[in-house]
């Protein structure tokens, strides 16, 4: 996709305009010829800007399509966003080939510009690698879009989207495509892409490194596991040395704790915080941000068989920490662990780890906001703050509850690896607060639910959404 500035009124197959409610009521300065169609649309009332209306006109050359954006006062920049996308991808799957949008009414807005490279960026992807393409088969259209504003920030929120799309891309691939070496191959090449340093440790290696959470879960499948280190360093002096870490469960059956058939179904995004990680490391380095990165991918396949690992099991983590195993099914924060034993070895910063790790956090928060976990005020609040710009909604949850810590103890270990239902997402995340090394300023982002779209909405087809690539760039390019 290629975004620039229209010049001229060049000739476009479509043109798209989004309008608030206020701005039917007094049109903005628009081209002539454009304004006096408007003002017949508006005063016949086809359209009156109503948040989440679409209008398609026919012209004489081209199509014009009017977006409604709502009430001023509710209109934010992240509903421009996802309007942008949508009305790209209308677009796109009526044949356009290039696009004009009209922006500068919206001025007022900040971040406009990179919203329209995130849009332009995102509006196209679909994953259909698996489908044939026959002779009905309609590929997406548009390649070009202008707008009457275009600077610099354009590119930067395209190479957002190319993050995103990377990681969604991956996340989408099923468990029979995609497993631990697989992911250790993508990893490979992207270091090799852009320079990055790739350190793979199979399954010899994580045995030699007392990996033992992670060899555990991993021990039920024949794709044995691996741990993937990706580091990206600046060309001068970072500001700031950070550590992100995913879980990266390439099919999660359950063990021997196995799913129900329904709750199996979709398992194969389990790995969407490891993509993440692919993700992010690909926009820190075509971003060429001054800050020292260190991506951790915890890989395995949780799968049942006769050498799987069992309820009652007690393994010993890389810092030495004892846990019974009373799930099979809790492996993400087992995984986990290991991992985020080694990024503190690294003697980041701060770390952020990313994971679909609880149902408890779904049934909090439902499908469209993540969890967060944080034991700094500080990094809290500049994730949020990333996160507003994103538009991707996270809702902070308490890291402290002595009783939810007293269900911890093990009988037979330090510690147990699942508790009752109950405040299941911070249980998961006091589990996970054992293996952060001391004074290291810790988030984690618990984005079941979100990871996952069943329906188009916005800047996002069915399937994986990669949530939270754009919300760690953001954070990092503020460090």
């Amino acid at each position: 996709m290629q975004i620039k500035r229209w010049e001229n009124f060049n000739p476009v197959d479509s043109l798209l305009i989004l309008l608030r409610e206020e701005d039917c009521q007094n049109l903005p300065s628009f081209d002539d010829e454009v304004k006096e169609i408007l003002s017949a649309l508006v005063s016949r009332k086809d359209f009156t800007g109503k948040k989440g209306s679409l209008l398609r006109v026919p012209l004489v050359e081209g199509t014009l399509y009017l977006i409604g954006l709502g009430k001023k006062e509710k209109c934010n920049l992240n509903l421009i966003r996802d309007s942008l996308a949508w009305g790209f991808r209308n677009a796109g799957k009526n044949h356009s080939k290039s696009s004009a949008v009209l922006l500068s009414h919206l001025k007022e807005y900040d971040g406009l510009t990179f919203a329209l490279g995130e849009a332009g960026g995102l509006c196209s992807y679909v994953f259909d690698s698996y489908k044939t393409k026959g002779k009905d088969y309609e590929p997406f259209s548009l390649n070009e879009i202008y707008s009457d504003v275009c600077d610099d920030d354009v590119s930067a929120g395209m190479k957002f989207a190319d993050a995103q799309i990377f990681a969604r891309e991956i996340a989408n691939e099923p468990g029979c495509a995609v497993c631990p070496s697989t992911m250790a191959d993508k990893a490979t090449a992207l270091a090799e892409q852009y320079g990055l340093d790739c350190e793979v440790w199979d399954e010899k290696k994580l045995a030699d490194e007392k990996m033992g959470a992670l060899l555990a879960v991993g021990k039920g499948s024949i794709n044995p596991p691996r741990l993937i280190h990706l580091t990206y360093k600046p060309k001068g002096t970072p500001s700031k040395k950070a550590a992100i870490v995913g879980k990266g469960i390439t099919f999660d059956s359950g063990g021997l704790n196995i799913k129900p058939d329904q709750f199996m179904l979709t398992m194969k995004g389990d790995k969407t915080g490891a993509c993440n990680v692919l993700g992010i490391m690909k926009g820190v380095a075509e971003l060429g941000l001054n800050v020292e990165v260190h991506g951790f991918m915890s890989c395995a396949e949780n799968m049942p068989s006769g050498s799987a690992y069992r309820p009652d099991d007690i393994i010993t983590a890389r810092n030495g920490k004892t846990i019974e195993i009373n799930n099979t099914d809790a492996e993400g924060r087992l995984v986990l662990a290991d991992a985020l034993c080694v990024a503190s070895e690294t003697k980041p910063d701060v770390i952020i780890d990313m994971a679909t790790l609880t149902g408890a956090c779904m049934v909090a928060l439902g499908k469209n906001r993540a969890g967060l976990f944080v034991n700094d005020d500080g990094l809290s609040a500049k994730i949020l703050s990333a996160s507003v710009k994103t538009g991707e909604s996270f809702w902070r949850l308490p890291l402290e509850d002595e009783h939810i810590e007293e269900s911890l103890k093990s009988p037979f270990a330090d510690l147990v690896n699942a508790g009752e239902r109950y405040g299941g997402a911070i249980f998961a995340a006091l589990f996970l607060k054992e293996f952060v090394g001391e004074n290291i300023a810790w988030a984690h982002m618990d984005i079941a639910g979100v990871d996952f779209k069943d329906k188009e909405h916005g800047i996002y087809c069915k399937g994986a959404t990669a949530f939270g690539v754009r919300t760690c760039l953001e954070y990092l390019r503020s460090l």
